[in-house]
């Protein structure tokens, strides 16, 4: 049965869905069956692989209020299999807030298919609404990018206090799975020392692996594309490559 982690962190701009995209295209090529599934209302996931002009019959609103089954959502798309968002997701705070449980429709959806994926990766708003709050209560893990900044420390802190009131009420079991540090320039000395404060706190939870600032990660959203595809001999190839060969070295999934 595959793991299940949130990609999250309340800061914008971290690299949760470029990290959501590299690590299951990876992860895809080195022999995982992996489910994305898009949990941002902007459906950033959904844009970066080139799926966002498609006229889906069913989102992952659709499947969250149980108008439609897994196998009408989940589409496959260059070896992944993923459950697309669309801007009707934008209302599901207040739209799901009257449901009974809300807290727990993804859970629900994802423990009935868990075990056909040897992962499942959830990219989250850049918030702690209700879609986070239920993606932090379906995971078996969290999965955090975070810049090496003293600004992003802050989004931390709080996604860091949510994670204790989920744990206490909602998913025990729930704990942090890795700390992947983006975006890193290094020959800026306050990277390299906010990189140190970030492992100094998280300790063994940091991967060892570095994403380089890389304008090819940037780059391959707009031609639809995973980095592997886009430019496989880039650097933001290399580090994601890295990167998901120390999360199934280690056995994170």
């Amino acid at each position: 049965m595959g793991k299940i982690f949130c990609i999250t962190n309340q800061k914008g701009g971290v690299g949760k869905t470029t990290t959501a995209v590299n690590l299951g295209a990876g992860l895809s090529h080195r022999g995982k069956k992996i489910l994305l599934v898009d949990l941002d209302p902007q459906g950033s996931l959904t844009s970066a692989l080139g799926l966002k002009k498609r006229n889906f019959e069913f989102t992952v609103y659709d499947w969250l209020k149980g108008n439609t089954a897994f196998h009408q959502v989940a589409i496959s798309h260059n070896g992944l299999h993923i459950v697309p968002a669309s801007i009707s997701l934008s209302g599901a705070d207040i739209e799901l807030s009257a449901i009974p449980g809300r807290e727990l429709l993804l859970r629900e959806g994802l423990q009935k298919v868990c075990q056909q994926f040897d992962g499942i990766l959830i990219d989250c708003p850049p918030s702690l609404g209700l879609l986070t709050l239920n993606a932090l209560t379906a995971a078996d893990g969290i999965i955090v990018p975070i810049q090496a900044e003293y600004l992003a420390l802050e989004g931390v802190r709080f996604l860091l206090e949510t994670i204790e009131i989920v744990k206490k009420r909602l998913n025990r079991d729930l704990e942090i799975a890795g700390v992947i540090i983006t975006m890193y320039d290094s020959r800026q000395i306050l990277q390299r020392e906010v990189m140190e404060t970030i492992r100094g706190h998280f300790n063994n939870k940091v991967f060892n692996t570095l994403i380089r600032k890389n304008v090819v990660l940037a780059e391959a959203p707009g031609f639809g594309q995973d980095v592997f595809a886009y430019k496989p001999d880039s650097p933001g190839a290399n580090d994601y490559g890295q990167l998901c060969r120390e999360m199934i070295e280690g056995g994170v999934v």
